[in-house]
């Protein structure tokens, strides 16, 4: 295996599936049987969802809703997310954690990092919920800040796309994938692969990304073993 322990990022976005907003029961269902591939050969899992299939903070804030309320708002929706994820896990008896950043103990455990770890080297996935607590900052960001907290040796974005482009390759069809590229060249291009925060801080501590397309079966499997599989970006 080409890594132990990765923090993989999906966007809220993913778990709508072809609905318009929600989680599709179906899409969720798939997400947890390819978790279960690279859980059963010991890869130890961290995982950091989005909000934006339910409530995404800059968006109420452009209509008109204070923007750290917003913000809050969207935090509170990665929660459900990853309740949602975490039940679904544990429907293919993967044994799960859920953290947050936002004390919530009912539902979930506060987020304390050697805890964390702890739970990863029992084997359990983590999940973090509720981003960075922080209002201002994306899950994006919170991704890579908790990648670096426990360690990992690497973040998965997993997306819709195959990796990255030198330009959308959903609206243009010339547009060229890179099968690796360093930080410096994501910069220079101006490529959006995460927001600049998240970006910098990953650059700063030398963490590998990689992007590839999670909605294809067996690509997270094929990423943790090696293959060239998306775009890997580094130093």
């Amino acid at each position: 295996m080409a890594y132990k322990r990765i923090l993989l990022k999906l966007s809220g976005e993913a778990l709508m599936g072809d609905r318009q907003y929600g989680i599709d029961p179906a899409r969720l269902a798939e997400y947890a049987q390819e978790i279960k591939k690279i859980v059963d050969k010991g890869i130890e899992v961290a995982i950091v969802i989005g909000g934006g299939n339910i409530f995404r903070g800059v968006a109420g804030a452009s209509n008109g809703i204070d923007r750290v309320q917003a913000d809050y708002m969207g935090m509170l929706a990665t929660v459900i997310n990853g309740l949602a994820l975490q039940s679904a896990l544990e429907d293919e008896a993967i044994k799960t954690r859920l953290l947050t950043a936002i004390k919530m103990e009912q539902v979930a455990e506060p987020f304390i990092k050697r805890r964390a770890v702890r739970h990863l080297e029992k084997g359990r996935v983590v999940i973090f919920g509720g981003g960075t607590g922080n209002p201002y900052f994306t899950t994006d960001t919170a991704a890579v800040l908790r990648a670096i907290e426990i360690d990992a040796d690497v973040i998965l974005k997993g997306t819709r796309v195959d990796g990255i482009y030198t330009s959308d390759p959903e609206k243009f069809k010339d547009a060229i994938k890179f099968d690796s590229i360093t930080y410096k060249d994501v910069m220079s291009k101006g490529l959006k692969v995460m927001d600049m925060t998240a970006f910098a801080l990953s650059q700063e501590n030398n963490l590998p990304m990689v992007v590839f397309d999670m909605n294809i079966k067996g690509n997270l499997e094929k990423v943790i073993s090696g293959e060239n599989i998306g775009t890997k970006v580094d130093k």
